[in-house]
Formats: structure tokens, sequence, C-alpha cells
């Protein structure tokens, strides 16, 4: 009788043993209470969100010598999937490949600095998070005193050609003429990594980054910073869904209103999206 009472024990042990795993998951998923539903039907994996990046770009994204993902962007795409309560992915692709894939439904998502445009707004649900801003560099060596744009005024500033950044410049340099004073002189390269190698080389007094080029460039003491936060155009997330588009925007703005989307931005030394624009859809969608 005690052999049968053992035996009995044992049998509902071995039961019960792969149910735990089980509840366990439940309780967790019971325990996560996201800040915007996201329907399954609305992803192309229910549960994940499945965004591209082009992870080329430090400190806002780029892969580190053990091959992962760090970077601004990639923190923040983890908050808000965590804030969803989906898993997130990331597709490491290249830029110009990205829409036409989002289009065709390879993915839920874009998030890989891209500039916010009124064309871009037509073909995905677009949501600004960021601006993208200029700042001002000289050599490490430079005793050059820049307190303001119109310091500028007569200076050589290398820039990559086709770019915010020379747009910005160009519209410094034409109203400085207009106020009867020298123009800036531009020196346009193909790259940014060519532009900085004629600042290092004495071919300019200065370069006109964006910000995180910037921050990036001073930690590694390649140019002193004397300008930053400077114009700004607004960099989006990109989405095939407008119901995913929102809940993002929703986990932004409880970012925001915790701090830690601030914090984020601040370690980074990145431009934030400004504290009286909330986080929103901008631009009519697909049609």
């Amino acid at each position: 009788m005690m052999r049968h009472r053992t035996r009995l024990k044992l049998a509902l042990a071995l039961l019960a043993a792969p149910l735990l795993p089980f509840a366990s998951g439940a309780a967790r998923a019971q325990t996560c209470a996201p800040v915007a539903q996201v329907q399954p039907g609305q992803l192309v994996t229910p549960g994940k969100l499945q965004l591209a990046i082009n992870p080329t770009l430090p400190p806002q994204q780029f892969v580190d010598s053990r091959g992962e993902l760090q970077g601004i962007n990639i923190e923040l795409g983890q908050e808000i999937a965590k804030r969803l309560c989906l898993e997130l992915q990331f597709i490491r692709m290249d830029f110009p490949s990205m829409i036409p894939a989002l289009q065709a439904g390879r993915f839920d998502g874009i998030h890989t600095a891209m500039f916010w445009t009124e064309e871009r707004s037509r073909v995905a649900f677009m949501v600004p998070y960021a601006l993208q801003a200029i700042s001002v560099g000289v050599p490490a060596n430079s005793g050059l005193q820049v307190n303001s744009p119109d310091d500028l005024s007569g200076k050589a500033v290398v820039i990559e050609v086709n770019t915010y950044q020379e747009r910005w410049l160009r519209s410094i340099s034409e109203d400085l003429a207009k106020r009867g004073r020298p123009p800036v002189t531009i020196r346009g390269f193909t790259t940014a990594t060519e532009a900085m190698t004629a600042l290092r080389a004495g071919q300019g007094d200065a370069a006109a980054l964006l910000d995180y080029m910037a921050v990036d460039m001073t930690k590694r003491g390649m140019i002193r910073t004397v300008l930053h936060r400077l114009g700004g155009a607004p960099s989006a997330m990109a989405f095939r869904q407008r119901p995913v588009a929102e809940a993002v925007a929703a986990a932004l703005e409880s970012m925001r209103k915790d701090g830690s989307y601030g914090a984020l931005f601040e370690r980074y030394g990145l431009t934030p999206q400004p504290a009286d624009q909330p986080f929103a859809i901008r631009g009519p969608g697909p049609g």
C-alpha cells in the first residue's frame, strides 16, 4: 500500500512539472500592462515589434566589436517595445530598400534616424521623436572662439555636401552677406570622414556637423565642439499600420512623463523632441 502511494505521488509530480514554465510565463504576461494596446493582427508577427535599422551611425546606432547593436536608437526601441509588452526584433538592412520593404509588409516599422519629409509622410505613418540639429566643431588644438553662428563670418567651414548641415550653413552665410558681413567660405566634401580629414589637415577653420557626429568626434578628441543644437530637422520612425504608430507615440509620451526619455538623450548628448511638441503621427500617412 505504501509503495502504491509513493508511485502515485511521483506520477502526479511528473505530470505537474511541465506546467510550471507555462504558469510562470502566464504570470509574467499578466504583470505586463502596455501603455497602449497593439492587436496581434496589426503586426507582421504577433507579439513582436520588428523594426528595420541601418546600424552605421554612431552613437545613434552601430555594431560594437562583439557584433551587437548599440546606440540611442537601440535603447529607445527596446524601451518602447518593453512598454508595449512586445518582443523587439531589429532587422539590419541598407536604407534605400527600407521603405519598399515596409510597404511590402516585411516588418512593422523603420527606426534608423530617418528625416521626416512630406513625401515620406504619405507612404508611411511617421512619428517624429528627435531633432537632427547642427553642431560646429573646431580642431581640438584650435584657439578660435565661436560663440554664435555670426562668428563664422569670413571663416572656412568644411561640410559633407548635399546635406541638411550644408543647407543650414548656406542660409547662415547668405544672412551674413545681407547684413554686409563677410560670408562663410564653404568647403564641401563627399563624406563627413573626408571633411574631418580636411579639417585636421588645416583646410578649414571649423566643421558643421550633425549633433551626434560632433558628440562622437569630441569624445574621441578629434574636435572641440563650440556650438551645438542649432537649426533642427525632425527624425522620425515610420510604420505600416496606424495603430502601431499611435501605440509607439503613446510609449514615447510615457517615457517623457517619467523622465527616462530626457535622461536617455542627455546621456548621449543628442537633441530631443521639443517639450511643447507631443509625440504623434505627423502627416497624412498612406492613402
